[in-house]
This record gives C-alpha cells, sequence and structure tokens, in this order.
C-alpha cells in the first residue's frame, strides 16, 4: 500500500509503525511475540552494532537462517545503519553457499546455530575473509549474537539512507550456473507498495495476520512478509513449510492471509490434522510457483472456504507481476486457471518476437515485465544485467502468450528452468553435476508434470561406452555437488539424445518424448 510519506527505506518501516501502533503485535512466532516498539528498539541496537563494527561503506550483511522474528530484526537493523540485507539460501551445498557469500564479498555474515556444521564447511571454501556471528533465534540468550545485540543502545542511529541505495540483495541462479545477486533499492520496494495499493485485490487492514512460510531468501517469503508490516498488519512466523507445524500455527495465529505453493496446499488438505483444524480465519490465499489445477482449487475452496489468487513474478521483478485475481478463477473453464492472471497497476508486460516486435494474441513468444519495483541489475555483473535489463524492461526468459481476455499463459522457459516444489532449478546446473562423474557422456535435464511437486527433475543419461551405474549412483553422486532439492527425481538412460542437424540438443523433442513414455505407463 501507498499510505504513508514517512516511509522511504525499509528502515523506515518498525518507525513508523513503532509511532503508530507501539503496542500492537508486529511478529509470533515459535518463542516469541514482539510488539512494533521492540521490533524498532531491537532492529536499533542491531544498527548500532553494526556500525560499532565500522564496515565498508554500503557492505551486503549475509544472514543464513530459517523465519524467525529475529531475521526481521536484522532485515532492518541492517537497513538502518546504510547496509543491504542478502538472505542465504540454507538449502545450497557448502560449495555453492561460499560461491554466493564471495560474490556479495559479504564481510559479515549472521547464521542460526543450527547451520553451525553448515557454516564450518563454507569458511574453508570461502576466498574472502568474513566475519560469522552465531544466533539461536529460538531461546534468545547466551548466543554470541545476544552477546553482541545487548551490548548497544536500542536509540535511533539516525543513519540517512538515499533511497536509490541497494536494501536486498537476493540471489538466483544463473543459466551458466553462476549465482547472480538481484540489486533490488529501497524506492523499488516502495513503489511496489504504491503498486499494492492501487490494485483492488490486494486491500489490507492492520487487522489482518499474514501467515508466512515460504523461505526468507525468496522475495516471495520477505516481500510479502514486508507489505504485511508496512500496513500495520501481524506477521505469522513459521519456520520453515512442514504441514502439521503450519495447521498448528493457524490453529494458534488466526491468520487472514497465507501464501504457498499448489504443492503445499495439497499436502495441507491430504495431512490427517487438516479436518480438525479450524481455517476459518483465513480470508485469502495466495499461490505461486505453479498453476493450480481445477480438482484441487475446487478442493480447497470447498474444505478451506477463502478466496485464491495467484501471482506470478521474479526475484527481478521486485514482486508480483501479474495476478490471477479470485474473480478470474473459473473452476469450469481449466484452461484459464492456467493463466498467471493480467498485470497490476503500473506494470507492464509485453510479448516478443526474437527482435524484439510486440507479438499479437495468441502469438507465443517471449515475455517482458516491467515493473517501477524492478532489480537495478545484478552485483557485479554488468554483461548479465546487460543482457536481463533493456530499456527499463526485464527479459523473464518465460515464453509466453495473450488470450483474447488479455489473460497471460506461460507455456515454456527460455532459460530451461524447471519449478518444482515452488523452488526455482536450472537445468544447467544439474547437467553440469552429472557431467562430471566418468560414466556420464551426455546428458540433458529437463521438467516433467508432477501432481505432487508441480514439475519433477527429470535427467536423461547417455553412458559412456562399456560403463555402467545405477541410477541411485548417479543421485548419489550429484548430491555432493548440488542442494538436495536439485537432484534428479527420474534418471532415464538412452543410447542417444534428439539433436538438430546443427547438433543442438531438442529438449523440446525429448520433453514431448518422454511425456509420451510416461502417459503409457
Amino acid at each position: 500500500m501507498w499510505l504513508y510519506a514517512d516511509i522511504k527505506a525499509l528502515g523506515d518501516i518498525p518507525r513508523y509503525q513503532a509511532r503508530a501502533l507501539p503496542d500492537k503485535i508486529a511478529i509470533n512466532d515459535a518463542s516469541v511475540s514482539i510488539s512494533f516498539k521492540v521490533l524498532d528498539e531491537n532492529s536499533n541496537r542491531i544498527a548500532n552494532g553494526l556500525l560499532d563494527l565500522d564496515l565498508p561503506l554500503r557492505s551486503h550483511v549475509g544472514f543464513l537462517g530459517k523465519n524467525s522474528a529475529r531475521y526481521f530484526e536484522i532485515l532492518f537493523g541492517v537497513s538502518k545503519s546504510g547496509h543491504a540485507l542478502s538472505p542465504l539460501n540454507w538449502r545450497l551445498a557448502p560449495s555453492e553457499l561460499a560461491q554466493v557469500i564471495d560474490d556479495s564479498q559479504a564481510p559479515l555474515v549472521f547464521y542460526d546455530r543450527e547451520f553451525a556444521a553448515l557454516i564450518g564447511q563454507v569458511t574453508p571454501r570461502c576466498a574472502n575473509t568474513v566475519n560469522f556471528i552465531e544466533l539461536d533465534p529460538g531461546k534468545r540468550d547466551g548466543s554470541p549474537f545476544d552477546v553482541w545485540f545487548s551490548a548497544f543502545d536500542a536509540g535511533d542511529p539516525q543513519v540517512e539512507i538515499d533511497p536509490r541505495q541497494t536494501a536486498l540483495l537476493m540471489y538466483t541462479s544463473g543459466t551458466t550456473g553462476r549465482p547472480k545477486g538481484a540489486q533490488i533499492q529501497h524506492q523499488a520496494l516502495n513503489l511496489m507498495r504504491l503498486s499494492e495499493h492501487l490494485e483492488p485485490a490486494l486491500l489490507w487492514t492492520a487487522a489482518d495476520v499474514m501467515l508466512t512460510v515460504m523461505p526468507n531468501f525468496h522475495l516471495v517469503g520477505t516481500g510479502l512478509s514486508l507489505q504485511c508490516l508496512y500496513n500495520g498488519s501481524t506477521l505469522s512466523v513459521l519456520p520453515m513449510l512442514e504441514i502439521g507445524e503450519l495447521l498448528r500455527c493457524i490453529a494458534r495465529d488466526r491468520p487472514t492471509v497465507c501464501a504457498m505453493v499448489p504443492t503445499a496446499i495439497q499436502m495441507l488438505l491430504d495431512h490427517p490434522d487438516c479436518a480438525n483444524t479450524d481455517l476459518s480465519s483465513l480470508r485469502l490465499v495466495m499461490y505461486a510457483g505453479s498453476p493450480i489445477s481445477a480438482r484441487l482449487l475446487q478442493r480447497a475452496i470447498t474444505e478451506m472456504k477463502c478466496r485464491f489468487m495467484q501471482f506470478y513474478g521474479a526475484t527481478e521483478t521486485g514482486g508480483a507481476a501479474t495476478l490471477l485475481r479470485p474473480e478470474q478463477h473459473r473452476i469450469d473453464d481449466p484452461q484459464k486457471l492456467k493463466s498467471c492472471g493480467t498485470p497490476l497497476p503500473l506494470i507492464d508486460v509485453r510479448i516478443v518476437d526474437e527482435s524484439g516486435a510486440d507479438l499479437p494474441t495468441g502469438r507465443i513468444g517471449e515475455m517482458l515485465v516491467r515493473t517501477p519495483g524492478s532489480a537495478m541489475g545484478y552485483w557485479n555483473q554488468p554483461e548479465a544485467s546487460a543482457a536481463a535489463f533493456q530499456n527499463g524492461w526485464y527479459r523473464s526468459g518465460d515464453v509466453a502468450y495473450r488470450d483474447d481476455e488479455g489473460l497471460i499463459y506461460i507455456v515454456d522457459r527460455v532459460k530451461d528452468m524447471i519449478v518444482t516444489g515452488g523452488e526455482n532449478v536450472y537445468s544447467t546446473e544439474v547437467e553440469q553435476a552429472l557431467q562430471t562423474h566418468p560414466a556420464v557422456l551426455q546428458c540433458a535435464v529437463i521438467g516433467l508434470p508432477d501432481l505432487r511437486w508441480g514439475e519433477k527433475v527429470t535427467a536423461v543419461v547417455v553412458l559412456a561406452s562399456g560403463m555402467d551405474i545405477a541410477a541411485a549412483d548417479l543421485v548419489a553422486h550429484c548430491r555432493e555437488r548440488i542442494a538436495g532439492y536439485k537432484l534428479p527425481k527420474t534418471i532415464v538412460f538412452r543410447d542417444a539424445l534428439p539433436m538438430s542437424p546443427a547438433g543442438k540438443l531438442l529438449k523440446r523433442v525429448l520433453r514431448d518424448q518422454l511425456a509420451a513414455d510416461e502417459a503409457k505407463l
């Protein structure tokens, strides 16, 4: 929403709400409830502590941990000190995580005690000198962070923040396997609030409670939470998606708004405790990552008795770019449910051909997005930035078309990205891991439709002459090199891969072949 002239940077959110709603609960998690006043004071202490450390100007400060009230205190504290927060993906392999930390040039990383062993593996792999501070968000006493935190004053640090500064450095995998840090400015996040304010489907009140289950290293997890706190609503925090805990959290905190991937909605409805959980507090469930099936939507509406809305966006767009609004959901027309909807106010979408010319209704081309909250490029990667951001437009890499009602449909991905259980997996990353095994001559990784995960990572492997290996052994090989959610769920062995006359791998043909094979089963 676009409500408060006083809010120009992230740190202004707790400042403003501490004056307007000092005693209102800002954040609930499993271990603590904090008011807006406490959120403001605790983030001040963190900011003052960071200033005392005398970090380089406008540093990127890392955070490795699950969702917690402490995460948001650190987020706002980092902002108030004039630095930018970089939430780190705790699901990455140690070598991947070290690469991200080095790329960000972070001089400091806060991490949850739960990941102490992971940090132990990451530290020797970092080329740069990094200081690590351990915290325990569940206990809030006795950790190195608590000792450090308690030494500083709760007064406002009063650091002037240029709205054009980076507020968040959010990492997204690249098609070449190199991580890319999307730089999201304070003013971009503020302008996204304006876009949301102008959107009738996104009405918030201070009485709302939003349950966040998406990880903080995704912009969905952090961005929607910021939207909630900006509006003076209460944020209910779940460390990670675990359906039993999710249901208990709904019963405890009575959320009115929640965001999940369709896979999680299915898992929630299938859980044995769901039938005995009162879901009546929910007024809106937002979902992203993949379309929802008519069967699942019908069941969810019947059993959860609330409205559903899909959103589409990317880290690079700074938030949701399109919405399939509740009134656009048509259970009697499953084709419409495959749409990602239409743009929010102030956001433009184009469908273009290879030359960049706009395509008419029904024609398939690349989807370009222009948003006021767009990232200002990738940190320290000018060539990647120039390729992705052109004349104010973000090249999404998604192949899409519009129907005659203006609804947008994504049909493929230029970048061969696979969305499995709400997580983005680039086929190149998995292929690179497979190709390091001596038994693999050639391989191709694609996503195939899956009822549980949306898409499943599927690898097609051609073995080197005279070599033999079990699929499970190849998965184990990959597990040492890439995160668990990127591992192939299925490995198919073939004598050859489909190639064009020019020797180009034809993934579309391969996808069609495997889909036809599965249909015969």
